[in-house]
């Protein structure tokens, strides 16, 4: 027993792995098994589905809307990478620091990060109405003259990407600020010693330090991107036209508007795929495998 718990170099036994392989497995691993099998065949959601072969998946190659869903995810995908990153790292790094009133400021920025995602679509719903809604008084500011910003075919997806962004910006700045608190001091006093400055510091000291951060909010970002429907949902359900129709959502249209839970199961599937693609495209690219702490004990 004492072996199953502790290896000889002091470090958990498998045994302490078990309770999270079995979460992992009836919540994760047993869904998708049932989504795989659902792929295949026909059911409308009532009644017992029916063995359809592979009819689901050649239909796939004929869907008119899957081409221009994928196209619109990878972008909301891109964009949203980008924005988040550019904004949570230099954010998270400052929140880590000790200036006057921090602790005040990274409260108000972490307020989003306690609303549902259904709670921030109905806010922004609301704010962004053109008749009686923020939009309309801000919309002739930013050269929108009704204030339809989720009316408009152009600017509905840049909104949505707005949105999330102010969503999930405080959880990745939260990522960013403990790991910053984790840089040993010595490097800075190094640093100042050899006449470094604040710019300088973070480009030699700061972001090599949080290196590992940077790839695990990445994953989290990139793979969360391909998963976001329920703000594109209740923002603009798909529209206007087919403007916003990211595949997570327009699975979800298949699924339970069309009644077709068959070729949904091979949207879901697709987007499984792409998502344990790019992760582990991430993980390669960037080496984290090889990465390793230089902190003691780590």
């Amino acid at each position: 027993m004492n072996t199953a718990l502790r290896r000889s170099d002091g470090r958990p036994g498998a045994l302490w792995a078990v309770p999270a392989l079995l979460y992992f497995a009836l919540f994760a691993v047993v869904p998708m098994a049932l989504v795989v099998v659902l792929s295949f065949c026909r059911w409308n959601g009532l009644g017992s589905p029916h063995w359809a072969g592979t009819a689901n998946w050649t239909r796939l190659l004929h869907d008119p809307d899957l081409g221009q869903s994928l196209r619109l995810s990878l972008l909301l995908t891109v964009v949203n990478w980008a924005v988040q990153t550019l904004i949570c790292l230099p954010l998270g790094v400052w929140c880590a620091g000790h200036q006057r009133a921090r602790a005040v400021l990274s409260t108000l920025f972490f307020v989003p990060l306690l609303m549902s995602s259904a709670a921030v679509a109905l806010l922004f719903a609301a704010l962004l109405d053109p008749n009686f809604g923020l939009a309309h008084a801000i919309g002739p500011w930013l050269g929108v003259d009704d204030g339809n910003f989720i009316g408009d075919p152009h600017l509905a997806l840049w909104t949505v990407t707005a949105v999330v962004t102010w969503q999930f910006v405080p959880f990745h700045t939260l990522l960013y600020q403990a790991a910053a608190r984790q840089v040993p001091a010595q490097l800075y006093e190094a640093a100042t010693i050899d006449g470094a400055g604040r710019w300088r510091q973070f480009l030699s000291v700061t972001l090599p330090q949080l290196r590992h951060t940077v790839v695990t909010s990445s994953v989290l970002m990139l793979v969360g991107s391909l998963t976001y429907f329920d703000i594109v949902l209740i923002l603009t359900n798909g529209g206007p036209g087919t403007s916003t129709r990211i595949l997570p959502l327009h699975m979800y249209l298949t699924g339970f508007s069309s009644f077709d839970m068959g070729y949904a199961g091979v949207l879901a599937v697709l987007l499984l795929v792409a998502g344990t693609t790019l992760s582990l495209l991430v993980v390669r690219v960037t080496g984290f495998r090889r990465m390793t702490s230089r902190r003691e004990g780590l």
